[in-house]
C-alpha cells in the first residue's frame, strides 16, 4: 500500500512536468515558436516542351513577373521553387512578391524582397525545390499574388506548368522592382514557381487536387480563375466553418494513372504533389479520364479499367498512410469527343461505379451526376460543354465547384 501510494505521488509530480515540457517542446525548437503553415496555392511540376517556350530572348537576363490567385491568406508567407526537370542547377539571382495590380503590374509600396538563407539569391540543384525564408506579409485570401524573379539562365531542362491559365510577363535586364514594366513580353505558363504557404492563426489546413486538365481549367477563361477548384475555394471560404482550408489544384493536362503523358503519371508524383505539400489534410482523386480516352488499338480496355482501379488503391493506402481522408470523383463524360467509343463509355461507367460502390475512398463527390446531359448520360450538358464535349466551359465548372458538399473538409 505505502508502495502504491509513493508511485501515485511520484505520478502526480512527474507527469506534469513530463507535459509541460513535451508541450513546450511542441511549440518551440531551439527556440523558435511553432508555427503552422499551410498551402494556399500550388501548381504541379512538368518538364518544358516545344509549345512552353517562353517569348525571345527567354531566360536570358530576365525579369519573370508571374501572378496567382491564393485561397486563404495569412500574415506571413514563403515561397517555393522547382528545378524538378532541371538537368543542370538553376541560379535566381533575386526575388519580390507584392499584390497584383492587373497585367504585369504591382502596387505600390507592397513590394517586399525573399530572401534564401537569409541571401538575396539562390541556387537551386538539378531536380530539387527551395523554400524562400518566411516573410511578414499581410497576404488577403482569394487575392492575386505578383511573385517576380530575375534569371541571367536557365538550366538545362526547364521547369514548367504550361495550362497555368494564366499570363506570365518577362522583361528584359533586372526590373524585379518596377511597378509596371514599360515593355513586357507574355506567355501562359508558370516556371519555376512551385508553391506559395501561409501562416494562419487557426492552424490553417488544405485540400489537395490530383488531377488532369479538367482540374488545371482548359477551356476556362485565361486569367478569369475560372476552374472549378477556384469555385470551390472561393466556397470554403465563405463558410464560417472551412474558411482556414487552402486548396491546391495538382492538375496536369492529359495526366493518366498508368502511364506518364505531358506530365509524370499521378502514382509517381503522388508524394511530391500531395503527400508532402504543407498542412494537406485531405486528397481529392479526379483521374482517369485520359486512361480511357488514349487507350486505342491494340490498347485492352479491360487492363486499363483494372489498372485504374488498382492505382487509386494505391494512392487511398499511401495517403492514409499520412492520416489524409480521400475522396473519389467520379470521371465525367465525353460522348461525342474524340475520345468516345463505346468500350470507352463502357469503361468509364465501370469505373465510376466502382468509386460510388467500392467503399475504398472516405468519400464522393460525384461530378458525372452534376454535369452529365440528363437524356444522354454520355454526354456533357449543354451548359457545362465548352464545345470540345471534353471539357467544361466556366459555367460547367462551376456547377462542379458548387456541387462539392464542404462538409466533407470540416474538421
Amino acid at each position: 500500500m505505502k508502495r502504491t501510494s509513493a508511485a501515485v505521488a511520484w505520478l502526480l509530480l512527474v507527469v506534469p512536468a513530463f507535459i509541460s515540457s513535451r508541450n513546450a517542446w511542441s511549440t518551440s525548437a531551439g527556440g523558435r515558436k511553432a508555427e503552422h503553415w499551410a498551402g494556399t496555392w500550388a501548381c504541379s511540376p512538368q518538364p518544358a516542351d516545344a509549345s512552353s517556350e517562353p517569348p525571345a530572348p527567354g531566360f536570358a537576363d530576365v525579369t519573370l513577373r508571374q501572378v496567382v490567385h491564393v485561397s486563404i491568406g495569412g500574415p506571413k508567407i514563403r515561397v517555393r521553387f522547382s528545378n524538378a526537370f532541371g538537368k543542370s542547377a538553376l541560379t535566381i539571382s533575386s526575388a519580390e512578391v507584392a499584390k497584383a495590380a492587373g497585367g504585369s503590374a504591382i502596387k505600390a509600396g507592397t513590394d517586399k524582397p525573399l530572401t534564401f538563407n537569409e541571401e538575396s539569391s539562390v541556387t537551386i540543384p538539378a531536380g530539387a525545390l527551395v523554400y524562400s525564408d518566411p516573410l511578414e506579409f499581410d497576404l488577403s485570401p482569394l487575392s492575386d499574388l505578383a511573385v517576380t524573379i530575375h534569371l541571367n539562365a536557365a538550366p538545362d531542362g526547364v521547369t514548367t506548368h504550361s495550362g497555368s491559365r494564366a499570363t506570365s510577363y518577362f522583361t528584359s535586364g533586372d526590373a524585379v522592382s518596377v511597378i509596371a514594366p514599360s515593355s513586357a513580353e507574355t506567355a501562359d505558363h508558370w516556371y519555376f514557381l512551385n508553391g506559395i504557404d501561409v501562416v494562419g492563426p487557426n492552424s490553417p489546413a488544405a485540400v489537395v487536387i490530383l488531377g488532369d486538365s479538367i482540374t488545371d481549367g482548359k477551356n476556362s477563361t485565361t486569367n478569369g480563375n475560372g476552374r472549378w477548384p477556384d469555385e470551390l475555394a472561393r466556397r470554403l471560404y465563405a463558410n464560417k466553418s472551412t474558411s482556414d482550408v487552402g486548396v491546391l489544384n495538382e492538375g496536369i493536362g492529359g495526366n493518366r494513372l498508368l502511364r506518364d503523358g505531358l506530365g509524370p503519371n499521378a502514382l509517381s508524383r503522388l508524394d511530391r504533389d500531395v503527400l508532402t505539400q504543407s498542412g494537406v489534410r485531405w486528397l481529392v482523386v479526379f483521374e482517369g479520364v485520359n486512361d480511357i480516352g488514349t487507350c486505342k488499338n491494340p490498347c485492352d480496355l479491360d487492363s486499363v479499367e483494372k489498372g485504374i482501379i488498382n492505382t487509386y488503391r494505391q494512392i487511398v493506402v499511401r495517403a492514409h498512410s499520412q492520416s489524409l481522408r480521400v475522396y473519389g470523383a467520379t470521371i465525367t463524360p465525353f460522348g461525342g469527343s474524340l475520345y468516345a467509343t463505346p468500350e470507352a463509355e463502357r469503361a468509364r461507367q465501370a469505373v465510376n461505379s466502382w468509386i460510388r460502390t467500392s467503399g475504398w475512398f472516405d468519400g464522393v463527390i460525384d461530378f458525372d451526376a452534376v454535369i452529365r446531359d440528363k437524356n444522354d448520360p454520355s454526354n456533357l450538358s449543354r451548359e457545362a460543354d465548352s464545345g470540345d464535349h471534353l471539357h467544361p466551359a466556366d459555367a460547367g465548372y462551376r456547377i462542379m465547384g458548387d456541387s462539392i458538399e464542404l462538409k466533407l473538409f470540416s474538421r
